[in-house]
C-alpha cells in the first residue's frame, strides 16, 4: 500500500497528457504576460495597508528592512518554483511538481491545499474589493441596502452582492480565455502600478528627516499568551517574539511576508506559456522582485511623511497625505486599491481552476472536469463551478477569521516544493533542467526553514483550522482518488511505463 500511496509520475507522462487534444490547455502567455500576472497578484492592500500598520506596531521606519528580509525568504521559494516549473510545464504548480518527486499522496496533499488557498484567497480579495468599492460610491452619493452590502455587521440576510458579481464577472473573463484574461490583467496592472508610483513620487516630497529618528526604535518586549489566537511557537515553548529593535524587524518580516503572497500562481500558467523553459523563471522572479521594490519604496515614503508613532493602522498611505495637508490623495489611493484587487481576485482564480483540472486529468478528481473548451481551449468546467461556489462564498461568509488560512496552505506549498527539488535532482539527475536553482540542497534547505519559521508564527487557532482541512482531503483521496487514479491504473499494467492517454477516457 505505501508503494502506492507514494508512487510517482513521471515527467514525461505529465507532458504527455497535455497533448490529449480534449485535455490540452492553449499556449498563449509570454515573459511579460506572467510578470504581469505576478505583479498583479502580489500588489493589493498589502502595500496601501500593511505598510504604516507594520511600521507603527512592530519596526517603525525599519519595516523597509522587514520587507527586504521578507523578499529574501520568497526568493529562496521562487528559485526554487522557477526550476520546477520550466522543468515540468504543466498546470498545478506544486500539486504538479510533487507528483513528480515525492507521490501521489503528499501531491494530493498539496493539490487539496492549494484548491483552499486559492478558493479562500478569491474570496477574501472579492470582500475587501468589495469594501472599497463601496465606499467610492458612499463617497458619490450612492448607497447599496444593506442586506446586499455583506455579512459583517448583517441584521438578518446579508449578502455581498458587490463581491459576488466580481468574481462571476471575473469567472466569465477566464472562461473566455488566458490571453484575454492577460490582456484585462495588463491594463490593469498598468493602473495599479501608476497610482503606486504617483504616491511614492508624490510622497518623496513631503519626506521630512526627523520622522526617520529612530530608524531602528528601542526593543520592546511581547508579553507570552496562551490561547489559541497566540503564535504556535509561544504555545510550544513558551517564546514571545520582541516588537521594535532589530528582532522586532524580523517579526514585522513575518507580518509583511504575506504581502508578497501570489508569486507561487505564476507557476500554475506554465502550460500555457510559450516557452516555459525561459519565461517561466523570467516572469517568476521578475515580478517578485519589481514588487520588492515597490514594497521597499512605499515603506520608505510613508515613514518618512509621518513620524511612524502617529501613522493610522486602516489607511496609513491616505492619512499621511491628509496630515500634509493633501486629502484627495485619499480617493486616489482607494481607486488605485479598488482597480488592483480586481487583478489579484482573477489571478487566484486562475490559479485555483488550473490545479483542480490538474488533479481532474490525473483522475484524482472526476475526470468530467479535465475537458477543456473545444474553442476557448480552457478549464471551462472547473472555472464554472469554482466561480459559483465562491461568488456564493465571499457573498454570505465573513471571512476575516479565515484569511489566515491562505497564508498557511502558501507556506506548506514552500515547503513541499523546496523538498521537491532536492528529491528530483537524486531521482532524475538526467532530467534537462534550462533554469537551476542554485546551491541545492542548501538554498531548498534554508527555503525550508524559512517558511516553517513563519508557520510557527501563525495561530495554533489557524494550524486547528488547516488540520481539519487536510483530515476532509484525506477521506476524499482514499475513498475515491486513490481508487480512480490514472497512474495507479496504468500501473496496474506494466510499471514504470509511460502510459499513451486514451482519448476517449472520460467522455
Amino acid at each position: 500500500m505505501s508503494n502506492a500511496l507514494f508512487r510517482t509520475k513521471k515527467v514525461e507522462q505529465s507532458i504527455l497528457d497535455t497533448e490529449e487534444p480534449e485535455h490540452a490547455l492553449k499556449k498563449s502567455l509570454s515573459a511579460l504576460d506572467l510578470t504581469v500576472f505576478g505583479v498583479g497578484v502580489i500588489i493589493g492592500t498589502g502595500i496601501f495597508v500593511l505598510t504604516g500598520t507594520v511600521a507603527r506596531n512592530n519596526a517603525g521606519p525599519a519595516v523597509a528592512l522587514a520587507f527586504v528580509a521578507a523578499g529574501v525568504v520568497c526568493a529562496l521559494a521562487a528559485l526554487c518554483y522557477a526550476e520546477f516549473a520550466s522543468t515540468v510545464p504543466v498546470a498545478g504548480s506544486a500539486y504538479t511538481f510533487s507528483y513528480a518527486s515525492l507521490g501521489e499522496l503528499p501531491a494530493w496533499t498539496i493539490g487539496w491545499d492549494l484548491v483552499l488557498e486559492f478558493a479562500l484567497g478569491t474570496a477574501v480579495v472579492a470582500v475587501g474589493w468589495s469594501g472599497y468599492v463601496a465606499s467610492l460610491l458612499d463617497n458619490a452619493g450612492w448607497q447599496l441596502p444593506a442586506a446586499l452590502s455583506g455579512r459583517d455587521g448583517a441584521d438578518g440576510f446579508g449578502f455581498d452582492i458587490l463581491a459576488a458579481a466580481l468574481v462571476l464577472v471575473l469567472t466569465a473573463i477566464l472562461v473566455l480565455g488566458t490571453k484575454l484574461s492577460a490582456r484585462v490583467t495588463s491594463v490593469v496592472v498598468a493602473i495599479k502600478v501608476t497610482v503606486v508610483l504617483v504616491v511614492i513620487i508624490a510622497g518623496a516630497f513631503f519626506i521630512k528627516g526627523d520622522n526617520y529618528d529612530p530608524f531602528i526604535p528601542k526593543a520592546q518586549a511581547v508579553p507570552a499568551g496562551d490561547s489559541l489566537q497566540s503564535p504556535l511557537i509561544q504555545l510550544m515553548f513558551g517564546w514571545a517574539p520582541s516588537n521594535f529593535g532589530v528582532m522586532g524587524i524580523f517579526t514585522a518580516a513575518s507580518v509583511v511576508f504575506f504581502a508578497f503572497i501570489g508569486f507561487d500562481v505564476v507557476a500554475t500558467a506554465a502550460e500555457e506559456t510559450r516557452n516555459p523553459q525561459r519565461d517561466m523563471p523570467r516572469g517568476i522572479l521578475g515580478s517578485l522582485l519589481i514588487c520588492t521594490a515597490l514594497y521597499v519604496a512605499v515603506s520608505i515614503v510613508v515613514t518618512g511623511m509621518q513620524h511612524y508613532t502617529d501613522l493610522s493602522i486602516t489607511a496609513p498611505l491616505a492619512d499621511a497625505f491628509k496630515a500634509t495637508g493633501h486629502p484627495w490623495f485619499a480617493g486616489f489611493i482607494s481607486f488605485g486599491a479598488a482597480v488592483g484587487l480586481t487583478t489579484v481576485c482573477m489571478i487566484l482564480l486562475l490559479g485555483q481552476t488550473r490545479v483542480f483540472f490538474a488533479m481532474s486529468r490525473d483522475g484524482l478528481l472526476p475526470r468530467f472536469f479535465s475537458h477543456v473548451h473545444p474553442r476557448y481551449k480552457t478549464p471551462h468546467r472547473p472555472t464554472i463551478l469554482l466561480g459559483v461556489l465562491i461568488a456564493i462564498l465571499a457573498g454570505f461568509t465573513p471571512l476575516s477569521e479565515l484569511a489566515e488560512l491562505v497564508n498557511i496552505g502558501t507556506l506548506f506549498a514552500f515547503v513541499v516544493v523546496a523538498i521537491g527539488v532536492i528529491v528530483l535532482r537524486k531521482k532524475r539527475p538526467d532530467l534537462h533542467r534550462s533554469f537551476r536553482t542554485p546551491w541545492v540542497p542548501v538554498l531548498p534547505i534554508l527555503s525550508v526553514l524559512a517558511s516553517l519559521w513563519l508557520m510557527l508564527n501563525l495561530p495554533a487557532e489557524t494550524w486547528l483550522r488547516f488540520a481539519v482541512w487536510m483530515a476532509a482531503g484525506f477521506a476524499v483521496y482514499f475513498l475515491y482518488g486513490r481508487s480512480h487514479s490514472r497512474l495507479g491504473r496504468g500501473q496496474e499494467g506494466s510499471v514504470g511505463q509511460v502510459i499513451k492517454p486514451d482519448p476517449g477516457e472520460g467522455r
